[in-house]
């Protein structure tokens, strides 16, 4: 599922073939929308949310989409022959380009004033104006007794972490991703250091965590199991947790994170 710093991404290239513009054409090819016209309304702005992707247009209404695993939003010129079959979900066109919704794991239209019935539940986007670490703490402390690595994907707690982001914060923070969160020191620290990865992520493709972007030395454990650590020489371990099956995997440093 992509992390935040993706979605941010995406949320930026729908603003600059979108914002400002008057929609042509909506195609909504899901069935509760299946109807829905939106040509002739003005995009007003496309942001992000956590991994929610939010698109307001004119008459107080907005578009929700979420990626999921495989989804995807891509630009065409207004003119260009669209993917064929099933995989294509939303189109919005203006006289210039075609914003194609590809895969999309939701889609919803909805008045902008009922956003938080979608949104309304994340905690302190990571990306986001409201980013508050102290928040995003508070949120975890309220089950101290779950472990720390399915609490940071739990998208109530903080939003735009993901399973990449996860394992190389846990790492770089030397802690156990089964530890309980009552009992993990600087819990400010830890996702406060989270923030500054996706930050330092935001406006490039490939989350790079160790400072180094030549290939195959970006991160520190993720994709590495089996490998070597880069700090200590031990073997990269490679589990689950968690009941989510698109976001059960983990890695982690035996060595480096303790029990």
């Amino acid at each position: 599922m992509p992390e935040g710093d993706a979605v941010h991404r995406t949320a930026a290239k729908l603003r600059r073939a979108l914002d400002g513009h008057v929609l042509t054409r909506s195609d909504f090819r899901v069935p509760r929308h299946a109807t829905a016209d939106l040509s002739g309304r003005r995009v007003l702005e496309n942001l992000s949310r956590g991994k929610h992707l939010l698109t307001r247009v004119e008459g107080d209404l907005t578009v929700h989409t979420h990626l999921r695993m495989e989804g995807s939003w891509q630009i065409f010129p207004a003119r260009a022959w669209l993917p064929r079959g099933d995989q294509v979900r939303l189109v919005l066109a203006t006289a210039e380009v075609q914003a194609v919704g590809i895969r999309l794991g939701m889609v919803d239209l909805l008045r902008t004033a009922d956003e938080d019935r979608v949104v309304g539940h994340l905690g302190p986007d990571l990306l986001g104006p409201d980013w508050d670490a102290e928040e995003a703490v508070a949120r975890l402390l309220r089950t101290p007794e779950r472990t720390i690595g399915e609490a940071l994907l739990d998208q109530r707690n903080l939003a735009g972490i993901g399973t990449i982001y996860r394992a190389e914060t846990l790492f770089l923070r030397g802690v156990w991703p089964w530890r309980p969160v009552g009992e993990v020191n600087d819990l400010v620290g830890l996702v406060s250091l989270a923030q500054r990865l996706l930050e330092a992520n935001k406006d490039r493709a490939g989350a790079v965590t160790t400072g180094d972007r030549r290939q195959g030395r970006e991160r520190w454990v993720y994709g590495r199991a089996g490998r070597p650590c880069r700090r200590c020489g031990g073997r990269i371990s490679r589990g689950e947790m968690g009941a989510n099956p698109q976001e059960r995997l983990i890695l982690w440093c035996g060595h480096c994170q303790p029990r």
